[in-house]
């Protein structure tokens, strides 16, 4: 099988099992999961089979024809940074889908779920290994419109239609935003291919569009990762059910929006408005994301709220313009996605044995539950930065950072304290 073929199943292969799951009957769990597990297996073999491509910097294309007329191709592009994504969301989506498989209720149509997990998966995949703007953008809506049915899968709870739509109502203003950042970046280049516009960061960064493609894009970027001020969606979406979280709400979608300023950050940092803009609302979700998780009740609300300063410390590293800080930031990416997605998980068995997620009302669950204690007690040390755990390595590589970045600004000393106290 060549590469070209490789990645355009990548993209295909999630939206024929979503097709093929939507026809199932609905008691069909059993045949609906597997079709799920098979599909998401499928994109993580196709996607290890690409390190040696990418090993060394490498690059695969995939250019098809797509409208010629304004002069663009349907473009899938697999690097070094696309593939980590593509490991981490077919990966994660193979685990998370058996982990719904015993999680859904009996009554629930568990293929409808299904059907829309794996269209999630395929839209993710697509946003990743996009090499176009106008394609990237159209990946992107799609993620919005599915997670707007995955969270609100259990539609007879009020709760979670009035998440989803606020999440589709804030995401979807993002998108606008960033539709038309990447129809400015295309006018300052001349086209849209990822390739030319990365190529292009000079040219970008000293155009007179510059502010306005950055407001854009960042737009776009802290609406779908629920930085501030756009943070108050996150926590209204934990109404979900729990795979719907673990998947969505720690390793992919709310993911995007740092993917996109990680991919653009060669062609947009290192300039004033660049660290003063990405880091003001990096800092801002890191210490309130941080403030309010101290005072929920609700697992899951503290979880959506440690991810919301997570995201910010990432936001935060980005907005530092150094390479080192990049790297840190897309190594928390990773880290932040596992050990999440772990306690996601973690809380939906214990919500799902015990029959509540008020962390007042529950004790005693090791002697109990002492593998998901262990799990949880792993995870939860691996997200405090405990020494010898993954959290602990991209935090210090975070704090090493916010110490030796010379801004010469109040942010120089405030990062710093930042870092103590995340």
């Amino acid at each position: 099988m060549t590469d070209d073929t490789a990645l355009i199943l990548m993209i295909v292969l999630p939206f024929i099992g979503s097709l093929a799951a939507l026809m199932l009957p609905t008691k069909a769990r059993n045949a609906a999961a597997v079709l799920a597990a098979a599909a998401s297996f499928t994109c993580l073999g196709f996607a290890v089979m690409f390190y040696p491509s990418v090993l060394g910097r490498g690059v695969v294309r995939s250019d098809i024809e797509w409208l010629p007329t304004l002069g663009l191709d349907f473009t899938l592009r697999m690097d070094g940074f696309a593939w980590l994504f593509a490991m981490l969301i077919s990966g994660i989506g193979f685990l998370v889908v058996i982990y719904a498989r015993y999680y859904m209720a009996p009554e629930d149509p568990v293929p409808r779920f299904f059907s829309f997990f794996l269209a999630f998966m395929g839209s993710m995949l697509g946003v990743v290994i996009s090499g176009n703007l106008i394609l990237l953008v159209v990946f992107w809506e799609l993620t919005s419109i599915f997670s707007f049915l995955l969270i609100g899968y259990w539609h007879h709870n009020a709760s979670a239609r009035d998440g989803a739509r606020m999440a589709l109502t804030i995401t979807g203003i993002g998108g606008i935003g960033l539709l038309a950042g990447f129809l400015l970046i295309g006018h300052a280049v001349g086209s849209y291919d990822l390739d030319r516009v990365l190529a292009s960061g000079d040219l970008i960064r000293s155009h007179d569009l510059y502010v306005p493609i950055l407001v854009l894009v960042l737009l776009g970027g802290v609406t779908k990762s629920a930085q501030f001020p756009f943070h108050f969606w996150l926590p209204n979406a934990m109404a979900a059910p729990t795979p719907v979280s673990a998947y969505l709400h720690s390793a992919t979608m709310v993911k995007a929006g740092v993917f996109l300023l990680a991919r653009l950050w060669p062609v947009l940092a290192g300039t004033y408005e660049w660290f003063w803009i990405v880091g003001f609302a990096g800092m801002m979700s890191f210490v309130l994301g941080a403030y309010f998780a101290i005072f929920q009740r609700d697992i899951k609300g503290l979880l959506a709220y440690s991810t919301i300063s997570h995201l910010g410390l990432i936001t935060l590293l980005l907005s530092l313009g150094s390479p080192l800080g990049a790297v840190a930031a897309i190594f928390h990416m990773m880290n932040h996605a596992t050990f999440k997605a772990s306690l996601f998980m973690a809380a939906g068995i214990i919500d799902h044995e015990t029959g509540t997620r008020d962390m007042q009302r529950l004790g005693g669950l090791f002697r109990v539950m002492p593998y998901t204690a262990t799990l949880a007690m792993v995870a939860s040390a691996a997200m405090a930065g405990v020494p010898l755990l993954n959290g602990f390595l991209s935090k210090e590589m975070f704090f090493a950072e916010a110490i030796e970045t010379h801004a010469d600004s109040i942010l120089d000393t405030a990062a710093p304290y930042a870092a103590v106290l995340g």
